[in-house]
């Protein structure tokens, strides 16, 4: 990459595609060429996991909910409706770091769009199956989709979830085409079966003029059409909890306080990502430094806007303390779940907002674990969300056990909610296996610096 500086400038084209694609190309194809030692085990290890919690599942469902899980009257929604918004959450990295940054022209969104079309399919994916996981009667999931009232937010959410999935997935697959084709190219050591995939997913891609015109204009406007969508999804969960008579969750503020928040968190899975990528699959010239410096603002100005939000769901109504609030504000603020939120009020909004501002802090490995602590504190502010807020009843419950008051998630919980995570860390490392984790011809693109609007590559 460096070489091209000292390219003249009627060459550069030429000496391009000849000489730098073919390092590129060789670098980005390197991880699909042959998986390591290190990634079999990787590959095991969250496939295990996967399949604990499938049993666990099993366990779940044939024994009873009452039976094996923490779930009872006062708790009906536990870990698993917290985990389904922390995935939603994630599924938005391909709104807001991949499409919102083609479309504002931001250059070095390149390297990253294909790692946050990913995340984002494997996270909606899994956020789907904590709805199944959820459900009372799973073997009755075919009724919301027959019998469902449109006036109910879950069938909103049903709708947009679905609708979502499937523009993740024509978002990812229609800029992967020219990149099967390169693989099916210049893959010639790889069993025949894949090639053969590469092969029949590509279409008969052959790289014309007339077929990258329409893969851009494709590309564009599936990419504005998520936008939308996306937000959609985040605001419609909100809404699950808005639309509810619970005090605790009565608030007009919900949706875009949901949607800054995942926000937030797609910066900090991104970091994790980038970070991960960089150094398993030595990717140094193209997830640079400059990466981690953009993400690293990206993220101050997202936990601001996210801090804003937390000022009016939280401080605003603590101001008036009335008492349809004061038990559940009490109970966060300096009651039985004070350390709890207050922690992940320092971690999840503090720390991310405060940190990057400073240069040292979005070098790579410092702002690494900055985006760990806000992912982590992430998933434990909507458990925070779900489980406080169905503490206290709109009637009280009579001669219950003292236990149903305080909600613990069981071991069966966990394990599956462990496996939904392994899943969507499983579907992405499957993906960076089998196909370039960053998109060849979008970076070649990037480097022509627009002296040629289509590149025929191979």
């Amino acid at each position: 990459m460096s070489k091209e500086k000292n390219i003249p400038e009627s060459t550069k084209y030429e000496t391009f595609t000849q000489e730098e694609y073919m390092i590129m190309k060789d670098d980005l194809l390197r991880p699909v060429e042959k998986i390591g030692i290190a990634g079999k085990i990787w590959i095991t290890f969250l496939t295990a996991i996967f399949l604990a919690g499938v049993f666990a599942y099993y366990l779940q469902e044939s024994r009873g909910k009452y039976v094996t899980t923490g779930l009872r009257d006062y708790t009906m929604w536990g870990v698993y409706i917290s985990n389904f918004l922390f995935l939603v959450a994630l599924s938005l990295s391909s709104v807001f770091m991949s499409a919102i940054l083609k479309l504002t022209n931001f250059q070095w969104y390149r390297p990253l769009a294909r790692i946050a079309d990913v995340i984002s399919l494997s996270s909606i994916t899994m956020a789907g199956i904590c709805i199944m996981i959820s459900m009372g009667r799973p073997d009755r999931l075919w009724h919301l989709f027959v019998y469902g009232r449109i006036q109910s937010p879950i069938i909103w959410d049903i709708i947009v979830v679905a609708t979502y999935f499937a523009a993740c997935v024509l978002v990812l697959f229609i800029a992967l085409i020219p990149s099967l084709s390169t693989c099916k190219n210049h893959l010639k050591n790889l069993p025949k079966w894949q090639l053969k995939m590469y092969d029949i997913l590509s279409f008969g891609w052959e790289g014309t003029t007339e077929q990258w015109k329409i893969l851009k204009k494709t590309v564009l406007i599936l990419t504005i059409l998520i936008i939308p969508l996306g937000i959609a999804l985040r605001t419609v969960s909100a809404w699950l909890f808005s639309t509810t008579l619970r005090p605790e969750w009565d608030s007009t503020n919900f949706g875009a306080y949901f949607v800054s928040g995942s926000a937030l968190i797609t910066v900090a899975v991104m970091i994790i990502a980038v970070y991960a990528f960089r150094k398993i699959y030595k990717l140094e010239n193209y997830l640079t430094e400059m990466h981690f410096d953009k993400l690293g603002r990206a993220m101050v100005l997202m936990g601001l806007i996210y801090a804003y939000f937390n000022i009016n769901e939280y401080l605003v109504p603590a101001y008036k303390m009335s008492g349809l609030h004061a038990n559940h504000l009490l109970n966060l603020f300096i009651g039985e779940n004070a350390l709890f939120y207050w922690s992940v009020v320092f971690f999840g909004i503090a720390v991310p907002s405060i940190l990057p501002m400073l240069k040292k802090m979005r070098k790579p490995l410092p702002l690494s674990i900055i985006a760990l602590a806000v992912l982590i504190a992430g998933w434990f502010k909507f458990y925070l969300i779900v489980i406080p807020g169905q503490a206290h009843p709109l009637l009280p419950i009579q001669d219950v056990p003292e236990s149903w008051k305080h909600y613990t998630p069981s071991l069966i919980e966990m394990t599956i909610v462990a496996a939904t995570i392994a899943g969507t860390m499983l579907i992405i490392t499957l993906f960076s296996r089998f196909f370039p984790i960053i998109s060849v011809w979008e970076v070649a693109e990037g480097k022509l610096e627009g002296k040629e609007e289509i590149i025929n590559y191979k």
